[in-house]
């Protein structure tokens, strides 16, 4: 009866251990996760399973063959709590936090792998060590082991490469990298592979030890700051000087192409359809090569149909054009009408406006696209037949909108009349169709009719004075005559000088 008594308490004081020791080692693993921070998972749980099981059979003092399997079993679950402190600690408090030094998940795995490694050598060395069975196993598992082998070589070649990337560092996350035909940016590199997304967000998952065997080009080393290419035909008949300055002119005004280093153009190929030119042009980011690369040939397009520069194709095609270089009737007759608006043109006859429009071609511009730019030269006009277009001024760095152009208004003729440079930027807001002016038409129109001279100049000489702030109201009359006076014969002096008359 008392033997009775004591194996009931001993049994108590056993489920007592177990449940005091599950309940201790869970409060701890709770009290460091809430206090300290430190990320413990399912398999903590597991690992205060085993270690109160462990725990209640060594007070019952049960030496059963398999209570070693349980107590190499715990051993190897504490690694759980131990890699959860080397990655709170070690990484992120003492690394990141106080070194500002980013760990890749990469170390983080390996030196989480090594740790299992280590203890598992321990168990193995200390728990298992002259035993017949597991040297039975060992034995007995050697076909199995050959197996693996070969099945695990791409995995331990993948850690190995890992860790050389790791080491030498050729890229980190956020680059943008070529793999053979693809460009994607680098947003994770792990003890298995590197992983990729590129533009279309696609994800792409390369084995480490394919990686290290491909030829990578990083974009984004030493800097963002890194060169592409397209290349455009263009026709035999045009000569080269000309399609390269088109070119140039196109790949600088589109959005997000840098300013230096300068773009360059390349001819590169006689091919049998067209001669092949190549743009070279530097970006930042790689993430925007898309719409870098459309405003570039957007803006080639637009350039070309000014410039009367063909993309030809080794194809019959069948072009049905409503707008080229000469004005339709509709446009036109637009021009002339505008034109007899303008107070600078009402000293010539209605034959001479004719000539004038008819001598005068149109250009497209498409949407975002300088017209004219602010401190250029300018030896022409414009006159806005169709769409709209912003004007501004630079002020302290900074560029301010002032004005808008419509269909019928006319900009630009200061710069022809005068020889001064542009006074602002226009930009086009959308397709706009603009009839241009050059000074060689509007000198023949003017050679004919000198005495436009001089109403030209007294037109340009009130407009200056306006410019000026030098108003009736305001001014003296026998000042404002006499400035009116030296501006006439100032502009009248420079408008026979830039004309040749």
């Amino acid at each position: 009866m008392f033997k009775a008594f004591l194996e009931t308490q001993n049994a108590a004081f056993i489920v007592l251990i177990f449940v005091g020791t599950f309940l201790l080692s869970l409060w701890i693993g709770r009290f460091l996760k809430r206090r300290s921070g430190v990320r413990l998972g399912p398999p903590f749980q597991l690992f205060c399973l085993a270690l109160a099981f462990y725990a209640a059979l060594a007070f019952a003092g049960i030496h059963p063959q398999w209570r070693d399997h349980v107590g190499a079993a715990t051993f190897l679950l504490s690694t759980v709590l131990i890699i959860a402190l080397i990655n709170r600690y070690i990484w992120d408090f003492y690394f990141e936090q106080r070194r500002q030094i980013p760990i890749p998940h990469f170390v983080r795995e390996v030196v989480a792998l090594i740790v299992f490694m280590i203890a598992l050598l321990i168990v193995l060395s200390a728990g298992y060590h002259a035993q017949r069975e597991l040297k039975t196993l060992l034995a007995g598992s050697g076909v199995i082991a050959i197996i693996l082998g070969f099945a695990g070589q791409n995995l331990f070649g993948g850690i190995i490469a890992g860790t050389s990337l790791q080491i030498n560092r050729p890229f980190k996350v956020g680059d943008w990298l070529k793999v053979g035909d693809q460009y994607a940016e680098l947003m994770e590199i792990n003890w298995r592979s590197v992983r990729l997304r590129t533009n279309d967000n696609i994800y792409l998952d390369i084995p480490n030890y394919e990686i290290v065997r491909q030829t990578i080009t990083n974009l984004h080393y030493p800097t963002e700051v890194h060169a592409m290419r397209i290349r455009v035909g263009a026709e035999y008949g045009t000569p080269p000087n000309k399609v390269k300055d088109a070119l140039k002119r196109a790949a600088h005004n589109a959005k997000g192409v840098l300013p230096e280093p300068p773009v360059k153009v390349f001819l590169v190929d006689f091919a049998d359809h067209a001669v092949l030119y190549e743009i070279k042009f530097y970006m930042g980011n790689h993430a925007a090569i898309n719409e870098i690369d459309d405003a570039v040939r957007t803006n080639i397009w637009y350039e070309f149909r000014r410039q009367r520069i063909t993309i030809p194709f080794p194809i019959r095609t069948l072009h049905l054009e409503r707008k080229t270089g000469r004005l339709t009737t509709e446009d036109h007759e637009r021009a002339i009408a505008i034109l007899r608006g303008e107070p600078l043109f009402q000293c010539l006859s209605d034959e001479q406006v004719e000539n004038l429009v008819s001598q005068s071609h149109l250009d497209q511009f498409g949407r975002g696209e300088r017209i004219i730019e602010e401190g250029a030269a300018g030896t022409s006009m414009f006159i806005m037949l169709q769409g709209t277009a912003q004007v501004s001024v630079t002020k302290n760095g900074s560029s301010i909108p002032v004005a808008t152009l419509k269909s019928g208004d006319c900009f630009g003729e200061m710069s022809l009349l005068t020889g001064e440079r542009r006074s602002a930027t226009i930009h086009a807001q959308g397709d706009c169709f603009v009839m241009e002016i050059g000074q060689e038409t509007m000198g023949t129109v003017i050679r004919d009719t000198p005495e436009c001279l001089r109403q030209l100049s007294e037109i340009l000489a009130a407009r200056r004075l306006e410019t000026e702030g030098i108003v009736r109201e305001a001014a003296i009359p026998s000042q404002r005559e006499a400035k009116e006076q030296e501006y006439r014969a100032s502009f009248l002096a420079g408008l026979k000088k830039i004309f040749s008359i």
